[in-house]
């Protein structure tokens, strides 16, 4: 919780220069590299105050406290005093939103079905690209892939399509839709998959990218799949010779 109350405060201090009126930070001028740098730091730490969907005129709130007792001035309420109800504020103004982002998820996920894609018993929506050759990939099996990442609507979060490099890693250290979702395709095969929070990063989401309850989309290139290498048995001692 003071990391999420230090995010907020460093963020607000970044956001926000104005001592009037005027949207919050828009009329900040970038002169030099610390300016930059010290704008870099507030957009890294406001990335992550998305998920609570603060608006303007609370942006500005934090603002004021933090210029108030930064500069020394008296502050305009006993703010110690509302420490106990910053945990629940936060917990309350994130759990709402997570509530939101299912939703909108799982609407999301049924209207990919009603189009054409098909859906597991364990909530995973899938649609067969192309279905590759060979044998389908084991759990246990390591994969090299090229994928894309989304949130449903259309937010990169990560792509190695993107990087120009293709991944490789064993099927099960993975997250549990893509655990389940490779194994329905083959080698040279491609697969477009609507993956349930439940079976991603659930209620806790990975931040600063991916909001609580977030419904993923990811779109998968099956290059090789192929079991894991099984490390080589220690060699035994040579058993000491008997005397005669």
């Amino acid at each position: 919780m003071k990391k999420l109350l230090l995010i907020g405060l460093i963020s607000s201090l970044i956001i926000s220069c104005n001592k009037g009126g005027g949207k919050a930070g828009s009329n900040v001028e970038l002169k030099n590299d610390d300016d930059k740098t010290f704008y870099s730091v507030g957009a890294m730490f406001g990335e992550r105050l998305g998920n609570l969907s603060l608006t303007e005129h609370e942006i500005n709130a934090l603002t004021a406290g933090l210029r108030d007792k930064a500069l020394g001035n008296k502050t305009k309420v006993d703010y110690q005093k509302y420490q106990p109800k910053v945990q629940a504020l936060f917990k309350s103004r994130m759990e709402k939103n997570m509530a939101g982002f299912k939703k909108d998820g799982e609407s999301f996920l049924a209207n990919f079905v009603k189009g054409g894609a098909k859906k597991t018993a364990s909530g995973l929506a899938y649609k067969i690209v192309k279905e590759g050759t060979g044998t389908f990939p084991k759990a246990t099996d390591v994969v090299e892939v090229h994928y894309h990442g989304t949130l449903i609507d259309g937010t990169v979060f990560d792509s190695s399509k993107d990087r120009k490099k293709k991944v490789k890693f064993p099927l099960n250290r993975v997250i549990k839709g893509w655990t389940e979702g490779l194994q329905l395709i083959k080698p040279g095969g491609s697969i477009k998959l609507v993956i349930p929070s439940e079976l991603a990063y659930g209620e806790r989401g990975a931040p600063p990218k991916i909001p609580g309850g977030s419904t993923l989309i990811f779109e998968v290139e099956l290059f090789t799949a192929a079991a894991a290498e099984t490390p080589p048995a220690t060699a035994k001692k040579a058993a000491p010779k008997t005397k005669k």
